[in-house]
């Protein structure tokens, strides 16, 4: 059975290529609502790898920089999640590309189940080897050049679950190094970490560093925290009380 899309709403995260520069603040477009009910705010049941995690040392969070969508936290409640490598270049390149971006997204399948898809209309995440769109700035100028971007959108599956999807852009044009570090990122994002760190030891830091950061136990901290929050995703119409 066909999937009846029903975009709700776009998003952009960001993150600018040259090193120690600012990434711009998250782009959050305000989604329209549906007509009728809709389905609950309501907490998922912590994956158990997440669940298990604990730091060994108080390490803290990020959690107060993460934004929720209007539907709630960006969380995912169906694992695996399944990813997609854009596999439209074949060349010696294009493979290098796709080493490194798996790199940089495998790590993450330690705290969620992650799987590699073959066909894109199968996957949750898309990540495709292309520039990232420019954006305009506040005054209507063009954006500068960005190593990667995500962006979500919302919709309802042929079940009538509340569902979501991303897309991420990564440059074909950086080192290996970088790119794994970009893919890093961005996954993080996609995981549902739609905020930026203020401290450069962490994944999710707002802009790239020379010496890129492996995972720190704050970024994981500030992970599990999302996935305890509410969310209307992962939930049906009908799950809604009916004075809702």
């Amino acid at each position: 059975m066909r999937q009846l899309w029903l975009i709700l709403g776009v998003a952009i995260a960001s993150c600018i290529l040259a090193i120690a520069s600012h990434c711009p603040h998250l782009f959050c477009n305000s989604l329209r609502a549906t007509e009728g009910p809709k389905p609950p705010l309501v907490a998922h049941p912590l994956p158990p790898s997440l669940a298990q995690w604990h730091s060994e040392k108080e390490s803290g969070d990020y959690f107060e920089r993460v934004q929720p969508s209007e539907v709630g936290y960006l969380v995912w409640s169906s694992f695996p999640i399944k990813i997609y490598l854009d596999s439209s270049s074949g060349d010696g390149r294009g493979q290098e590309w796709r080493k490194a971006v798996w790199l940089g997204v495998v790590q993450w399948q330690v705290y969620l189940p992650l799987k590699v898809v073959e066909r894109q209309e199968m996957a949750d995440i898309t990540i495709k080897r292309k520039n990232p769109p420019l954006q305009l700035g506040p005054n209507g100028e063009l954006g500068r050049v960005r190593a990667g971007s995500t962006r979500f959108e919302l919709y309802y599956n042929a079940s009538g679950i509340l569902s979501h999807k991303f897309i991420i852009w990564l440059s074909p044009n950086q080192t290996s190094e970088y790119t794994t570090a970009t893919a890093r990122h961005e996954m993080g994002h996609a995981l549902g970490i739609w905020g930026h760190s203020p401290d450069q030891r962490d994944v999710m830091y707002f802009s790239q560093v020379r010496y890129p950061p492996e995972i720190s136990a704050r970024d994981v901290n500030t992970l599990k925290r999302v996935y305890q929050q509410q969310t209307r995703l992962g939930w049906q119409k009908s799950d809604a009380p009916k004075a809702f």
